[in-house]
C-alpha cells in the first residue's frame, strides 16, 4: 500500500485518496470510521501517526466489542480492516508490548458470529504479522496465534483459504532459523495427518460430509505447496510419506497438488529435505508414468519433476539417486514412446541433463570393473551403467523411429559422458546406427543428425577404437560395401589422435587400394581403377585431421616423414593434403610455444581436451622433432615445387615458408644458396637467348625455349621467397640484391615476380626497410617508367609499405617529400585496369590520409589538409586521364574524413568548370565525386551552394544529350532526401520543374509501397539490402549509370561486417562436410546428395530458357513447331526423370516470364494454305511473341525488337501467321544454305 512506506504520513488521508471514489458500501463504512477517529485525534490534539491511529483504533473496536454481543458488522469491518493496515507500520517493539492486547481483540473478532469474509481476512493479517514480529523464543508463546492461522487452511471460503495459506507462509519463512521452526513444522504435519484421517475414516462409514472431508485434504494440499520447503527436514519427510500414500490413490486432483508441491522442493537448491523420501516419491511417479494413461500436460511438467528432482537427490545422496536412475530412464522411454508432442523435446533434454549430471567417473568405473572381472563368460546382474546404456540403446529400436532425431542427441550423450569407455558400454549402440545409415532416404529423414551423433562417437572412442568397432571397409571387393559416409564425419571429428595410427594402419590400407587400382586399369576395368583411386584419396584426406593436436608427434613423426616425403613426390594428387597437414601441425605448435593460441569460433569440447594436452613444454618437443626432419621435408617440397607445374591455392610455398620458420638457419641457408645459384645459372641462360635474338621489347616470346626459362626463374624467384621466414640479415640482402635486375626486365611475368618477391621482404622485415630505405627510394625511382602494367599492383604494394615506415619514424618534411615523389603514380593507380591494383591504389591514398592526423606521430589537421591539396593538384594535369584519376582521388579522401568536407566545397567551382568539358572520363568522376560530397554532407553545407549545384546539373545534362542522365537524376533525388523537396524546388530552373515532380512522385510511390509493407517484410528487405553492401565501392559511385537507393545507402554507410559474394556463393562441395579446397568425392553418396541438391536451382535456371529436348537415350529431338513427339527405340526403358523434366519445360515455356512462346499454329491447316476458324476460338490474327528488348534502355534493341514486330504488321499485311512463320523460317534456311555453300 501507498503508506507503508511512509510512517510518517497522514493515513486517514491515504485511505480517503484510496477509497473515496469507490461506490462499495464497505469502502465508504471505512471511509466514514477513518474520518471519525481522525477528527477524534484532532479534538482531542494528539498528533496523527501511526501509532495514535493504531491505539484509538484498538480503543474502538475494544469498546465496540464490549458494549455489544453482537456489534455491527460494518462497524466491525471498518475498524478490522483499519487496524490491518497500521499494524505493519507500527515499531516491532510496541507490537511486542502489546501482543496480549491486540491478538485478544482480533481473535474476538474472528470468533463473531456472522462476519464477512473481509473481517476474516484482515483479522488473518494481523494475526500472521504480530507471529512474525513478536517474540518466537518459546513455542508456547505463539502456538495459540499460530493455531488460529492453521484454523483457516482448509476453510469454505475462497477468499479466506487463500489469504490463510499466504499468512502460513509468512509466518513459516519468519520462523526460520529460530525454535519454534520444529514445533510449527509439527504442527502443520499433525493437522495434514488429522485432515487425512478424516478423510480415510469417512470413506468406511459414508456420510454426506464424505466430499467435502476430501475436499479439505485438497485445501491442506494446496497450503504445502508455498508452507513445504520451510518445514524442518523431520517433518517434511513425515509429509512426503504421506504423500507417496496419496500418490497410491491415483487420484488426478491429489496428485498434481503433490507434483505442484515437490517441483516447488526441488527447484530451491538450498532447502533441505530427505533424499530417500523424495526419491521413492520420485520414482512413484515414475512408475506411473508407464501404468496410467497421462494427457501431454502432465507428462511435461512429469517428465520435469524428474529431472529436478533427481539432480537434488543426486546433490543430497549421491548413492539413492544412482540406485534409482534405471527406473527414471525407464520413464522418459516411455515418454518418448507416447503419442504426445509435448513431452517429447522436454524429456530428451532432461535424459541428457541426468547423463550429465548424475552419471559420475565412480559409476562409470564400476561397471568397467565387473566387466573386466567377469571376462567372457558373464554371471553376475548387470551394472547400473549397463541398465542406463541399455535403456538409451533401445531408443535406437525401429518403434522410435519417430523421435530418432531426438534419441540421436541422448546417444550422443551418453557417448560424450563415457568418453573412452563407450567401447565397454555402447558396441551394441554402433551396430544400430550403423543399421540405421543403411536406410534408403525416403524412410529415413534424420541422417544429419545421425552422422551429428556419429561424429560424438568418433570424438569419444577415438578413431582406432571407433573404426575397429565401425570399419571403413575399404578391403571389401564390391565397393557398394564400403562406408564412405564415415569420412567426412571421421575429417570433422578427428582430433587428438595418434599419427602412429594413420602411419601403421591406414597407410596399409591405401598400398592395397593403389595395388588394386593398377590392377584393375592392367585388366581394363577404368571404372573401377578410378573408384580405387578416390577411396585411396578419401583416406589420404583424413590426414589433416590426424594432424590436428595429435599425442604423439615427437614419438611417431619421424616415421611418417619417409611415407610424406615419397609421396609429395611421386603423387601429385596428394600433394594438396599433405601441405595442408604439414602446416597446421606446425602452426599449433608454434602458436602454444609462443602463446598466441586464440580460438577461431565456437571451439569444441573434444578440441579443448586436446589443447589442453599441449603445455609449452609438450609443444617443444614436438616442434625439435619437427626441425630435425625440416630439411629433408624442405629439400623435397623444394624440389616439387620447381618441377611442378602449378601449385595450387600456393600450398607447398606455404609449407616451405612454415618449415623454414622452424628449421635451422643453417638448413635454410644452404637451400637458399643452392636456390640463388640456380637462379643465377638460369637468368645467365635467359640472357643469352635474349641476346641472341637482339630483342629489347617488353613482349613475351612463344619460343620452345624461353618461355621454359622464363617459368624456371619465376619458380626460383617463388621458392626464394617462401624461404624468407628462416632468413638472417644476410639471406634477405642476397635475395634483395637477385630482384634488383629482374625490376628492370623485359620479360612482364619475371618483373611481375621480381616486384611481388620484394614487396613481400617489405612486408615481413621492418628492419630491412630501415638498413635499406634510401636505396630502396632510388630504386623505386629508378625502375618507375620501366615498369609493366602487369606489375604495378605489386609495386604499389612496395610503396604503401615505405610510405607506413616513413610515416612511423621519419620528419614531417621528410614524410611530404616522399609522398610528394610517389603521388603521381599513386594517383595514376585509381585508374588502373586491374581491380586489385585500383583498390590497392584506393588504400595507400586512405593510409597516407591517417598518417597525416596521427597525433601520436606528430600529425594533425593541417598536414591532412595539405594533402588533400597536393591530390587536388592533379587537376591541372594536362590529360582527361590524370584528371579524372585526381577527382576520384579526392572524393576518396572526403568520402573517409569528414574534416575534409570543406576543403571539398572549396573545390567545387573547378568541378562545375570540368563538367563543362566534353570528356566523358573527367565528367564520370566529377559526378561520383558530387555524389560522395552530397551523401557526406549535412544540408546546410548543401543549401548554400545548392543553386550553383543544380543549375550547373542540369545545363551541362541538357547538352549531353543521354549521357549521365540517370546519375544527374540519382543526385538531384539525393538532394530532395538530404535538403527537402522545397530547398530543391528553389534553386530549380522552371524549365525543369517536370524532373522534380517526377522525383516527387517516385519518392511517394516508394514510401507509399513501404507503408503497405509488413513489418517482417521491411526487416527483411532491410537485412538484405545492407548485406550486399561495402563500405567503399569505387565501381558504383563512378558508375555510367545512376546506382539508385543501393548506392546512396552504402555511401551513408558507416562500418561494414559483410561478407563477399563469393562466400555466398559457395560451390556445393563447400558445404557440410567439404572443410578444405578438395575435389568433389563423387564415391561419397551424401557429398553427391548436397551437390545434387545445391545445383538444382542452376537447374531450374537452365530449364527455364527454351532449350531443346532430349530423349532418355541422350538423342537430340527436333520438333516441328509446337509438335513435339519423343521417340524410342521398342523395348527400351524411358528415363522417367527425363520425361518429367521435359514436361516441366514444356510448362515453363508457355508460362515463363518473357510471356507466351505463341506461334499461331493452332490455326494453320494442314491440307491448305490459309488460316481456320477453331470452334470455341477467337478468329484468326497476327500474333508476335513479345520481346524484352521492347523495354530496353539502348536503342539499337528497340530497333530490332519494332524490326521483328513490323514484319508481321506491314509487309505480311494480310497473310495468315503459319505463311508468316513459314516466310521466316524459309528467310533462314536461304541464309543458312549461302552460308554453308
Amino acid at each position: 500500500m501507498e503508506h507503508d512506506n511512509h510512517s510518517d504520513s497522514d493515513l486517514c488521508t491515504s485511505i480517503l485518496t484510496k477509497f473515496s471514489t469507490s461506490t462499495d458500501p464497505q469502502h465508504h463504512h471505512l471511509c466514514s470510521i477513518i474520518g471519525d477517529i481522525s477528527q477524534s485525534l484532532k479534538d482531542l490534539n494528539h498528533p496523527l501517526t501511526p501509532l495514535a491511529y493504531f491505539g484509538a483504533t484498538c480503543t474502538s473496536l475494544d469498546k465496540l466489542l464490549s458494549s455489544h454481543p453482537n456489534p455491527p458488522s460494518h462497524h466491525v469491518d471498518a475498524l478490522i480492516t483499519v487496524l490491518s493496515m497500521v499494524v505493519p507500520i507500527i515499531s516491532p517493539a510496541v507490537l511486542r508490548k502489546q501482543s496480549d492486547y491486540v491478538s485478544g481483540l482480533v481473535i474476538r473478532v474472528i470468533g463473531l458470529h456472522d462476519v464477512g469474509d473481509g473481517v476474516v481476512v484482515s483479522g488473518l493479517k494481523c494475526v500472521s504479522h504480530l507471529l512474525v514480529v513478536g517474540n518466537r523464543t518459546t513455542w508456547s508463546d505463539v502456538s495459540h496465534l499460530f493455531g488460529v492461522v492453521l484454523g483457516f487452511v482448509a476453510d469454505s471460503r475462497l477468499k479466506v483459504r487463500r489469504q490463510a495459506h499466504v499468512c502460513l507462509r509468512d509466518v513459516m519463512q519468519g520462523f526460520q532459523d529460530t525454535p519454534v521452526l520444529s514445533p510449527a513444522s509439527e504442527a502443520i504435519a499433525s493437522t495434514f495427518e488429522r485432515f487425512l484421517l478424516l478423510a480415510g475414516g469417512s470413506n468406511t462409514n459414508p456420510n454426506p460430509k464424505e466430499g467435502s472431508r476430501a475436499q479439505e485434504v485438497l485445501y491442506v494440499l494446496d497450503s504445502l505447496k508455498d508452507t513445504l520447503p520451510l518445514m524442518s527436514v523431520k517433518f517434511s519427510t513425515k509429509i512426503l510419506n504421506y504423500f507417496k500414500s496419496l500418490l497410491a490413490l491415483h487420484q488426478s486432483a491429489a496428485t498434481r497438488r503433490i507434483t505442484d508441491s515437490l517441483y516447488l522442493l526441488c527447484l530451491q537448491p538450498t532447502v533441505d529435505v530427505s533424499p530417500e523420501a523424495l526419491v521413492d516419491l520420485l520414482c512413484s511417479l515414475a512408475t506411473s508414468v508407464s501404468s496410467n494413461e497421462m494427457t501431454g500436460d502432465n507428462l511435461t511438467f512429469t517428465a520435469r519433476l524428474l529431472d529436478s528432482g533427481m539432480k537434488k537427490v543426486f546433490s543430497l545422496n549421491r548413492q539413492a539417486c544412482v540406485v534409482k536412475l534405471p527406473v527414471v530412464f525407464s520413464a522418459f522411454k516411455d515418454i518418448l514412446a507416447s503419442e504426445h508432442e509435448e513431452p517429447l523435446s522436454v524429456a530428451m533434454e532432461a535424459l541428457k541433463s541426468l547423463i550429465h549430471t548424475c552419471i559420475d567417473e565412480s559409476l562409470i568405473k564400476q561397471g568397467v570393473d565387473q566387466i573386466t572381472a567377469s571376462g567372457s563368460v558373464r554371471k553376475s546382474a548387470p551394472t547400473i551403467i549397463e541398465k542406463l546404456c541399455a535403456t538409451v540403446e533401445s531408443l535406437l529400436d525401429y518403434s522410435f523411429a519417430a523421435v530418432w532425431d531426438m534419441s540421436f542427441q541422448v546417444v550422443a550423450a551418453m557417448f560424450d559422458k563415457l568418453g573412452e569407455f563407450s567401447s565397454c558400454f555402447l558396441k551394441g549402440t554402433l551396430k544400430s546406427l550403423d543399421g540405421i545409415q543403411k536406410l534408403p532416404d525416403e524412410d529415413f529423414l534424420y541422417r544429419k543428425q545421425l552422422h551429428d551423433c556419429v561424429g560424438v562417437a568418433v570424438v569419444a572412442l577415438g578413431p582406432e577404437t571407433f573404426l575397429k568397432f565401425l570399419p571403413l571397409n575399404v578391403e571389401a571387393q564390391d565397393l557398394s560395401d564400403v562406408n564412405v559416409w564415415l569420412f567426412p564425419i571421421l575429417k570433422q571429428n578427428i582430433v587428438g589422435a595418434r599419427l602412429s595410427f594413420f602411419n601403421e594402419s591406414l597407410l596399409d590400407n591405401i598400398k592395397v587400394l593403389k595395388l588394386k587400382s593398377a590392377k584393375h586399369e592392367q585388366e581394363g576395368r577404368i571404372h573401377s581403377a578410378r573408384s580405387l583411386d578416390g577411396l585411396a584419396y578419401s583416406l589420404w584426406s583424413l590426414l589433416p585431421s590426424f594432424c590436428n593436436y595429435p599425442v604423439d608427434t615427437a614419438e611417431s613423426f619421424k616415421d611418417l616423414e619417409k611415407v610424406l616425403c615419397h609421396t609429395l613426390r611421386e603423387e601429385a594428387d596428394f600433394r594438396g593434403v599433405i601441405c595442408s597437414s604439414l602446416q597446421i601441425i606446425v602452426q599449433q605448435n608454434k602458436n602454444i610455444t609462443e602463446g598466441e593460441y586464440e580460438p577461431i569460433g565456437k571451439v569444441s569440447i573434444s578440441q579443448q581436451r586436446a589443447v589442453s594436452l599441449y603445455t609449452p613444454e609438450v609443444a617443444t618437443c614436438n616442434l625439435d622433432v619437427l626441425r630435425s626432419s625440416a630439411r629433408e621435408i624442405l629439400s623435397t617440397l623444394s624440389g616439387v615445387f620447381v618441377k611442378s607445374t602449378k601449385d595450387d591455392g600456393g600450398s607447398l610455398q606455404r609449407t616451405i615458408g612454415e618449415f623454414a620458420s622452424i628449421a635451422d638457419k643453417s638448413v635454410v641457408s644452404r637451400l637458399f644458396k643452392s636456390t640463388m645459384s640456380k637462379l643465377l645459372k638460369v637468368t645467365q641462360e635467359a640472357g643469352k637467348i635474349q641476346n641472341t635474338k637482339g630483342s629489347s621489347s617488353m613482349e613475351i616470346d612463344n619460343s620452345s625455349n624461353e618461355p621454359s626459362l622464363s617459368q624456371t626463374r619465376a619458380k626460383l624467384y617463388d621458392l626464394g621467397v617462401a624461404l624468407l621466414p628462416g632468413f638472417g640479415i644476410e639471406e634477405v640482402d642476397l635475395l634483395y640484391a637477385a630482384v634488383q635486375p629482374a625490376l628492370k626486365d623485359t620479360e612482364s611475368l619475371i618483373q611481375k615476380k621480381a616486384y611481388k618477391v620484394l614487396s613481400t621482404i617489405l612486408e615481413h622485415d621492418e628492419s630491412f626497410i630501415a638498413r635499406k630505405f634510401e636505396e630502396l627510394l632510388k630504386l623505386m625511382f629508378e625502375v618507375m617508367h620501366s615498369c609493366h602494367f602487369s606489375a604495378k599492383r605489386h609495386r604499389l604494394d612496395c610503396l604503401y609499405y615505405l610510405i607506413a615506415h616513413v610515416s612511423k619514424d621519419e620528419s614531417e618534411h621528410m614524410k611530404r617529400e616522399i609522398v610528394a615523389s610517389f603521388l603521381t603514380e599513386i594517383i595514376l593507380g585509381l585508374k588502373e585496369s586491374n581491380k586489385k591494383t585500383r583498390n590497392r591504389a584506393y588504400e595507400i591514398i586512405v593510409q597516407i590520409g591517417h598518417a597525416c592526423v596521427d597525433e601520436d606521430k606528430g600529425g594533425n589537421k593541417e598536414n591532412l589538409y595539405n594533402f588533400f591539396n597536393m591530390v587536388a593538384g592533379g587537376l591541372a594535369g594536362e590529360t582527361p586521364h590524370m584528371i579524372s584519376a585526381a577527382v576520384k582521388g579526392m572524393a576518396r579522401l572526403t568520402y573517409e574524413f569528414n574534416d575534409l568536407l570543406s576543403n571539398a566545397f572549396n573545390v567545387l567551382p573547378s568541378t562545375f568548370l570540368l563538367l563543362q568539358r566534353k570528356s566523358r572520363e573527367i565528367n564520370k568522376a566529377s559526378l561520383g565525386f558530387l555524389k560522395v560530397l552530397v551523401a557526406k554532407s549535412q544540408a546546410e553545407g548543401l543549401q548554400t551552394h545548392m543553386r550553383d549545384m543544380v543549375e550547373v546539373l542540369l545545363s551541362w545534362q541538357s547538352s549531353n544529350k543521354n549521357h549521365f542522365k540517370a546519375k544527374v537524376k540519382q543526385l538531384l533525388e539525393m538532394l530532395v532526401k538530404k535538403c527537402g523537396l522545397d530547398a530543391v524546388k528553389e534553386a530549380m530552373p522552371e524549365e525543369h520543374m517536370k524532373l522534380l515532380t517526377n522525383i516527387r512522385k517516385i519518392k511517394e510511390r516508394k514510401e507509399r509501397k513501404h507503408s503497405a509493407d509488413t513489418e517482417e517484410t521491411k526487416s527483411r528487405l532491410t537485412k538484405a539490402t545492407t548485406s550486399r553492401l561495402s563500405r567503399w565501392n569505387h565501381t558504383k559511385i563512378f558508375s555510367d549509370f545512376g546506382d539508385d537507393d543501393e548506392t546512396e545507402a552504402m555511401l551513408n554507410s558507416k562500418k561494414s561486417s559483410i561478407k563477399s559474394k563469393r562466400a555466398r556463393k559457395r560451390l556445393a562441395e563447400d558445404s557440410y562436410e567439404q572443410l578444405d579446397d578438395e575435389p568433389l568425392d563423387l564415391l561419397d553418396r551424401e557429398k553427391t546428395r548436397s551437390s545434387l541438391r545445391s545445383s538444382d536451382s542452376l537447374k531450374r535456371k537452365l530449364q527455364a530458357d527454351d532449350e531443346p529436348e532430349i530423349d532418355a537415350d541422350g538423342r537430340l529431338i527436333i520438333s516441328e513447331e509446337d509438335k513435339r513427339e519423343v521417340r524410342t527405340e521398342n523395348g527400351s526403358d524411358t528415363d522417367v526423370r527425363s520425361v518429367a523434366a521435359s514436361r516441366k519445360t514444356e510448362k515453363r515455356r508457355k508460362t515463363g516470364q518473357a510471356g507466351w512462346a505463341y506461334t499461331g499454329s493452332e490455326y494453320s491447316s494442314k491440307k491448305a494454305g490459309g488460316d481456320l476458324k477453331r470452334k470455341g476460338k477467337f478468329e484468326p490474327y497476327a500474333y508476335w511473341p513479345l520481346d524484352r528488348k521492347m523495354v530496353s534502355r539502348r536503342p539499337e534493341h528497340r530497333a530490332a525488337a519494332r524490326k521483328g514486330m513490323s514484319s508481321v504488321v506491314k509487309r505480311m499485311e494480310g497473310q495468315s501467321v503459319s505463311n508468316a512463320l513459314a516466310m521466316k523460317t524459309k528467310k533462314i534456311k536461304k541464309k543458312s544454305h549461302k552460308k554453308h555453300g
